[in-house]
């Protein structure tokens, strides 16, 4: 059992990468506040004074801004969507006994280790472009006329990229889950004449579920904040202007940093709603 001395000395040793990480949270977060309530515009003169709630008010009246969270919430379910669906059913196939099985795990998990940036490019100018990229050809060879993915259908594509990317993540996490579920109660179930659909449905989704909660909560995070893949590839046009491009703008464009800094507060705001939403409706499977 610790002793009260042992404690204190495991809280010392603690401190400093505990003050390191509370800096690395804090100071950004203090800074964007703070410029959130100043007038401070790099190119033309700098600091301008105090602004009040101008900012939070001319970003959340911005026409922008509604169709740019619309866009965000719709790219985060969609992503969800496939990764959860598309990932149940790889997992499943993943373990069934298949030559070369290592092989073929790595091979699917591996699109999550190349850089958003990267595979967003490749899906642009490979599979996207269109006059020489492969669907173009495939959509020739059937005999239809090739689509301009990233302008007349900018928010799949976008969708399509983004999932590409999280499905190998979605993918290890429920393969993981599945390769714990009992065997012996599908082979029960089997035996007493239990279709698969209901085995599937009262045994194998059930067991996930835990899996599928952590996925869609890490997916959240981290989708909620989508930039490279638009940045690279539409540049915000054609109706995929997520808040944090909106917000990139603001910052950049326009050289406003204290109206980024605003757009900031709400991004956090949306997260923090989104996340709690999920944690009260998905979240119990964690307990």
């Amino acid at each position: 059992m610790a002793t009260k001395a042992s404690r204190s000395a495991a809280r010392l040793m603690m401190a400093p990468a505990v003050i390191l990480l509370l800096g690395w949270m804090l100071v950004p977060l203090i800074m964007t506040l703070w410029f959130s309530f100043r007038v401070y515009l790099p190119l033309r003169g700098g600091d301008q004074g105090w602004a009040g709630f101008d900012n939070y008010i001319r970003f959340v009246t911005s026409s922008a801004f509604w169709p740019s969270v619309q866009t965000t919430l719709i790219i985060v379910i969609g992503v969800l969507a496939i990764t959860v669906i598309f990932g149940i059913l790889i997992a499943l196939l993943l373990d069934q006994p298949i030559w070369g099985q290592g092989v073929v795990r790595i091979l699917v998990i591996a699109p999550f280790f190349v850089m958003p940036t990267v595979s967003a490019l490749v899906w642009k100018n490979m599979f996207m472009d269109p006059v020489n990229g492969l669907f173009s050809h495939l959509w020739r060879f059937f005999g239809a006329e090739p689509v301009s993915w990233l302008s007349d259908a900018s928010l799949p594509s976008i969708i399509m990229i983004v999932s590409w990317q999280w499905l190998p993540f979605a993918t290890l996490i429920l393969l993981t889950a599945v390769q714990s579920l009992d065997s012996e109660q599908l082979e029960a179930a089997e035996m007493d004449g239990a279709p698969w659909h209901k085995r599937f449905w009262f045994l194998v989704l059930p067991h996930l579920s835990r899996a599928i909660t952590i996925v869609i909560l890490i997916q959240t995070i981290f989708l909620l904040a989508i930039f490279a893949e638009i940045f690279v590839t539409t540049g915000g046009a054609f109706g995929t202007r997520t808040l944090s491009y909106l917000i990139f703008q603001r910052v950049l464009e326009s050289q406003n940093v204290g109206l980024g800094s605003a757009g900031g507060v709400y991004a956090i705001i949306l997260a923090n709603i989104v996340a709690i939403f999920l944690m009260r409706i998905v979240g119990k499977n964690l307990d």
